[in-house]
């Protein structure tokens, strides 16, 4: 079979239909976490129970919780205290971000060198949304921060088939940004993720995209934008005064965040609780 850019999505959505290539499920962690997060008598001890059978994820959390972004007065030392000082919502969905990272994993060097690659640069991208949304938007940071971390979780399938066959890097590389926006939203679909994230993965780099009022798109759009500020990457040579987006979130396209005396601190904080 040629190995075109149209053959190979057409062989991996073929694989995904035929259940021959199962799409990432979502870590058993984030299952229990949103299972909590949903149930009405939730409260900070279940989501704590929840979160206390992952050691690495506990430590995490109780890190963020004593990070500058969510910082009080005194130090947090465990995990229930944690949870009620940054609140249900927030800590699940963090939590659920933080637990993406074992599916970027592969066998090959080739394949995982891109899966960890993909993963450093959504949680780029998920700090900088996190701080946009802080400082620009009425939206939710949390929600942001997944949105951020999930904008490239297309890739996975399309590198886990990668993995089984015999192929020109060159080639997978441009299969997967043309493909991956589609199965990403396909993923986020069935994983049940809320409706204002599914357009996440398939709309971020529609920079023709126009809607009423932002969202979380605009958000990770932004983010992303602004995560190859400086590099020789297209999206860095584009002119971002003709991109909605911008407008929406009343940003200027001149500003660069990395930059912003005001933010720099905040913006490193938001990378730094998600290594």
């Amino acid at each position: 079979m040629q190995h075109t850019i149209d053959a190979i999505r057409s062989e991996i959505l073929t694989a995904i239909r035929n259940d021959e290539l199962v799409l990432p499920t979502m870590p058993e962690v984030a299952l229990r976490l949103r299972e909590a997060a949903e149930d009405e008598n939730c409260d900070a001890a279940s989501i704590a129970r929840v979160i206390g059978n992952d050691a690495a994820l506990t430590a995490r959390i109780i890190r963020i919780a004593n990070s500058p972004l969510v910082r009080g007065v005194q130090s947090v030392e465990d995990l229930q205290m944690a949870v009620s000082r940054m609140g249900v919502t927030y800590t699940s969905n963090l939590a659920i971000g933080i637990a993406m990272e074992q599916l970027f994993q592969a066998t090959s060097d080739a394949v995982d060198n891109r899966m960890r690659a993909t993963w450093e640069h959504s949680t780029e991208v998920a700090g900088l949304s996190h701080v946009i949304c802080r400082h620009f938007t009425r939206l939710s940071p949390d929600q942001a921060t997944l949105g951020g971390l999930v904008h490239e979780i297309g890739k996975l399938p399309i590198l886990a088939w990668a993995d089984d066959h015999d192929w020109d890097e060159e080639l997978i590389d441009e299969v997967c940004e043309k493909l991956h926006p589609e199965l990403g939203r396909m993923i986020l679909k069935a994983w049940d993720f809320p409706e204002e994230l599914l357009d996440v993965p398939c709309q971020y780099n529609e920079f023709t995209r126009t809607v009423d009022s932002p969202d979380y798109v605009d958000v990770v759009m932004v983010a992303n934008l602004h995560s190859w500020a400086g590099t020789d990457h297209p999206y860095a040579k584009l002119d971002w005064s003709g991109i909605k987006a911008f407008d929406n979130l009343g940003m200027s396209v001149d500003v660069v965040l990395a930059e912003a005396e005001d933010l720099v601190d905040e913006i490193s904080a938001a990378r730094d609780i998600l290594h």
